[in-house]
């Protein structure tokens, strides 16, 4: 895509060089057009440097010079190039294209979302701009709106086959099987010489269990591009359900030709020479895994298994004890782990572990369950259940991040969703709007505070924050010098002093805001929303101390002191005032329920929930978050029962926690 704008922006730029008595900047930005155009980037951006010391009104020496640094990889950079170049020309039309692109490589979707909307007003049939506006929305997991702008390309290029490609995934999100179907074969009536179309229907026809069609569609795209790798890795999968084990080796090995670091090849592999007894190969295939996932769990375990039958006992036992250390309730575990143990002579080391199994079983009868979520960090690339480790895995391009941004295909599989408490409440004046969890947050003493009309902007009770728009930053600069010539007039007015924090905390001026907060609280003692921002602005100053800490370098003499439990009392001080200035005010009882979680007191913060969800039945992050806690302290079927009622209310995710504390054992 990026090799296609250039060839846009460069056609006719190549003109021949003659010697000129002096180089004037048009001349200068010919020179630096055609460097740009052969690659080389780094002598371009001199040359478009020169332009803007002598012309900096001029909006296309920032705009070149930022698609320079695109292919050099410098985001950022390209980024504020292109702002520099729409500043001077909002008309560009490819700035906002390369800014786009730039924001997408930053995970800034959001933005570059706004970028291409923008850019579709000046030129409403720019296929590019489409594709990648649907590319964001897929990222933000709007599929409603990218399924109607996908209408919308279709209708201005019918022939466009990755339109129908695109739809295919979008109807895939969307649950609507029969227009994926549908799509994929107008894909395939429009260019059977595309790979892409037959690996596509190839896929629909897996999900459906169809494997012969499948492997039929798969062979297809093989033939028309014999050395995509992910088409032979998901031709095996075919081949494997068909019980073709030969067949589907064979794929492997292709595909492992083509692309030796292929992770998903070596796990499949692995786990198919295991089934087949080749398992001294099959240990090789997840050592290879695992020298690219060190903490991959389900590599490590299937390593213990052939460990195991390959005599290698000692080795077996370390490769269940590292499982078992992220996975202690993972019961396959101690049963091989105690086989292992007895084969060594550790008798005690064996019992031990029985004890527990049986301990485990007798828990299950009396309807406890064990639980076999994930940490995090175990698995990247495959699935996250540890009772899954025998399952072999889809093909798709997570493997390949570049592919990925530019020719998304066959993400079938579920999700998986980070294992984190719902965020912090604030007092803001943006949200963002959710499209299908439409939670309206209220509290009369805020909402009689926005009659009063003090605040600028009518102020929100919210935990899904957005990003401020360019616009909005200028707004908000503008309204500090406002709100200080109040202050400045009226020095003993805490509302002054509360409205000037809001807009230093929406601009990430944490120090200013609480400054403000702490003059208001002087001013006014009552004022409880004081409290509450303060607290939470204190919180997120101590979540940024904590992950500069992750990146401080060991040469840095001067270190940012380690965040301790104790730095947590003040924010839980302010919160107690804010409840004893509201007692009803629901969200002072959930944001204290957080940082009680931080605090690692859960049961005074499963207290905290209880009293928020009391307040408000409805209350859905309270029931998420008191789910994840009882979860935690192992009363699983309260826990699930609490994310069921989050999901109701909207959360969306909970499901994927429910299924994953749910999944039956093998």
């Amino acid at each position: 895509m990026i090799k296609k704008l250039l060839y846009l922006l460069y056609i006719g730029v190549l003109v021949p060089v003659t010697a000129f008595a002096q180089i004037n900047t048009d001349r200068v930005m010919t020179i630096g057009k055609n460097a740009l155009y052969f690659e080389d980037y780094v002598l371009s951006i001199q040359y478009f440097n020169q332009v803007i010391n002598a012309k900096p009104y001029l909006a296309d020496p920032y705009f070149y010079r930022g698609l320079a640094k695109m292919n050099l990889d410098d985001y950022p950079g390209a980024e504020r190039d292109c702002s520099e170049a729409l500043e001077r020309n909002p008309f560009v039309v490819n700035a906002y294209q390369v800014r786009g692109i730039s924001r997408i490589r930053q995970k800034n979707y959001k933005g570059a979302i706004e970028d291409y909307q923008r850019a579709l007003k000046l030129d409403p049939e720019n296929i590019s701009l489409w594709h990648n506006l649907f590319l964001c929305r897929m990222q933000e997991k709007d599929y409603t709106t990218a399924q109607a702008e996908l209408d919308t390309i279709i209708r201005i290029s019918p022939r466009y086959t990755d339109a129908y490609l695109m739809r295919v995934e979008n109807s895939l999100k969307l649950k609507d099987t029969l227009q994926a179907m549908n799509d994929a074969d107008r894909a395939i009536e429009m260019d059977r010489y595309n790979p892409d179309t037959w690996s596509s229907r190839g896929m629909l026809f897996m999900m459906r269990s169809k494997y012969k069609d499948a492997e039929s569609d798969l062979t297809e795209a093989i033939r028309l591009s014999l050395r995509n790798a992910g088409a032979y890795i998901n031709r095996a999968l075919a081949r494997y359900y068909q019980n073709n084990l030969r067949g589907a080796m064979s794929d492997y090995d292709l595909a492992l030709d083509i692309d030796r670091n292929n992770f998903i090849g070596h796990y499949n592999r692995g786990l198919l020479r295991a089934q087949v007894g080749d398992d001294n190969r099959a240990i090789e295939d997840f050592d290879f895994v695992l020298s690219v996932e060190p903490d991959n769990m389900m590599a490590v375990f299937n390593r213990g298994l052939l460990r195991d039958k390959t005599g290698d006992f000692r080795g077996a036992i370390s490769d269940y004890s590292t499982v078992l250390a992220e996975y202690p309730d993972f019961l396959a575990g101690y049963q091989y782990r105690s086989q292992a143990r007895r084969k060594t002579g550790d008798l005690k080391g064996a019992e031990e572990d029985e004890f527990k199994v049986l301990k485990a079983q007798l828990d299950i009868q009396n309807g406890k369950k064990p639980s076999t979520a994930s940490n995090e960090k175990t698995r990247k690339k495959s699935d996250k259940n540890m009772n899954n480790y025998r399952k072999i895995m889809v093909a798709d391009n997570d493997s390949n991040e570049d592919k990925y941004k530019t020719d998304y295909r066959g993400r079938v599989q579920d999700k998986d969703v980070n294992i984190l408490p719902q965020p912090m409440f604030a007092l803001s004046y943006c949200e963002r709007i959710d499209d299908v969890r439409r939670q309206v947050n209220f509290f009369k003493a805020v909402d009689d505070l926005n009659n009063r009309q003090v605040l600028p902007h009518r102020l929100l009770i919210t935990n899904n924050e957005t990003s401020l728009t360019e616009e909005q930053v200028k707004q908000h600069f503008a309204s500090i010098d406002t709100r200080t010539a109040e202050i400045v007039k009226d020095p003993k007015n805490a509302i002054h002093y509360y409205a000037r924090a809001l807009d230093f905390y929406l601009v990430q001026d944490f120090d200013n805001a609480m400054q403000d907060l702490d003059s208001a609280i002087v001013c006014d003692p009552t004022l409880f929303t004081a409290y509450f921002s303060r607290a939470l602005i204190s919180y997120k100053q101590l979540e940024f101390r904590k992950r500069d800490r992750k990146f401080e370098l060991d040469n840095v003499d001067e270190k940012l002191p380690q965040v301790r439990t104790i730095d947590y009392t003040r924010i839980r001080e302010d919160l107690d005032k804010v409840i004893e200035l509201q007692p009803d005010f629901v969200y002072a009882y959930y944001n204290r329920g957080n940082i009680l979680t931080v605090m690692k007191d859960y049961h005074a913060a499963l207290a905290d929930y209880n009293k928020a969800i009391e307040l408000d039945n409805h209350f859905a992050d309270a029931y998420y978050n008191r789910g994840l806690i009882h979860i935690f302290l192992g009363n699983n079927r309260q826990g699930i029962s609490d994310l069921s009622k989050a999901g109701e209310l909207g959360i969306f995710s909970a499901y994927n926690i429910i299924k994953r504390f749910t999944m039956p054992t093998e």
